[in-house]
Parts: C-alpha cells; sequence; structure tokens
C-alpha cells in the first residue's frame, strides 16, 4: 500500500510541474506575442485580467477560444496565431490558458 501512495505522490508532483510548465511558456508566449494587443486592449482585444471583457469568450468555452487564436477572427484585429506564424498550436494555446487564468 506504502508504494502505491509513493506513486500516486509521484504523479501527482509530475502533472503538477508539467501545469507549471506550461504556465511558464504561456505567460513567455503572451509576452512576447500576446501583450502587443491584450495589455492596452488594442482593436477590441480583451485587456487581460478584465474579468468582464473575457467572460463572453470564456462562455464559448477554451477551444472556441483556442480556434479563434489559432486562426484568426476576420472582420477583428485578431489574426492568426497572433501575427507569429512560428509559434506551435501547443504554444498559441498554453497563452489562452494563461489569459483566461488571469480573468478568473
Amino acid at each position: 500500500m506504502k508504494t502505491f501512495y509513493i506513486g500516486l505522490f509521484s504523479i501527482a508532483s509530475l502533472v503538477a510541474a508539467g501545469s507549471a510548465a506550461a504556465q511558464a511558456k504561456g505567460a513567455d508566449v503572451y509576452k512576447k506575442t500576446c501583450a502587443a494587443c491584450h495589455d492596452q486592449g488594442i482593436a477590441g482585444a480583451p485587456k487581460i485580467g478584465d474579468k468582464a471583457a473575457w467572460a463572453p469568450g470564456i462562455k464559448q468555452g477554451k477551444e472556441a477560444l483556442y480556434t479563434i487564436s489559432l486562426k484568426g477572427k476576420p472582420g477583428t484585429g485578431m489574426v492568426a496565431k497572433g501575427g507569429n506564424a512560428s509559434l506551435s498550436d501547443a504554444d498559441v494555446k498554453a497563452s489562452v490558458d494563461y489569459m483566461i487564468g488571469r480573468a478568473k
């Protein structure tokens, strides 16, 4: 039984470390790419940390926000991958997760 709990603790530690790494990556991508618009609300971009501005997007769900971030949103200033085509999909999603986390 003791071995079971040690294994369970090890898995929980790995998950927490992975989550922390994803948060750090999301913050880094945000600072390098997304902050240009989301810090100031340029072209209607919801400002980072503005719960009211993010509420409609959060209500749509993460997948909808991922799609908008990855493909852009015609008629707005949101371009695919924030204009940084070199970003991986995982990096963009990490940044979206970071921004959502700051709006809760």
